[in-house]
């Protein structure tokens, strides 16, 4: 039986500790997408058993439970796998004042990631939050 049919779970992490998942993650009740990061098997389990994002950091090469220093955690309300079963969707709640790292003028995180726009002059712009 092909995977798009099946009932049971069969991500494949593969037998490397670092092999990495795609994952959109996006604010459940505006539909807006936040962030999109990575996970290995660790990472996964440890948002399954704790009920917040955790993704793998590539950059740091370590767990990286969102929110954990800066207070904006993201709080699992469903997760979507697609039909191959080779990426995932995080459906949460932003528990904090924004899901982004970078922060605008004002010291606040930004709500998404995804806060510029590329203009005709291949510019970027701020999109107003």
């Amino acid at each position: 039986m092909s995977r798009e049919y099946t009932e049971d779970l069969l991500i494949d992490f593969g037998t490397e500790k670092n092999t990495l998942l795609p994952v959109v993650t996006q604010d459940f009740e505006t539909k807006e997408v936040l962030i999109l990061s990575f996970v290995n098997k660790e990472a996964f389990d440890e948002t399954r058993k704790s009920g917040y994002a955790t993704y793998w950091s590539r950059s740091r090469n370590e767990l990286w439970k969102k929110g954990l220093t800066s207070g904006d955690m993201l709080k699992i309300v469903e997760i979507r796998i697609n039909c191959e079963q080779n990426s995932l969707l995080y459906l949460v709640k932003p528990e904090g004042k924004g899901a982004c790292h970078a922060k605008r003028a004002s010291g606040l995180p930004h709500t998404s990631c995804y806060y510029r726009r590329i203009n005709a002059d291949n510019k970027l712009e701020l999109i107003e939050e």
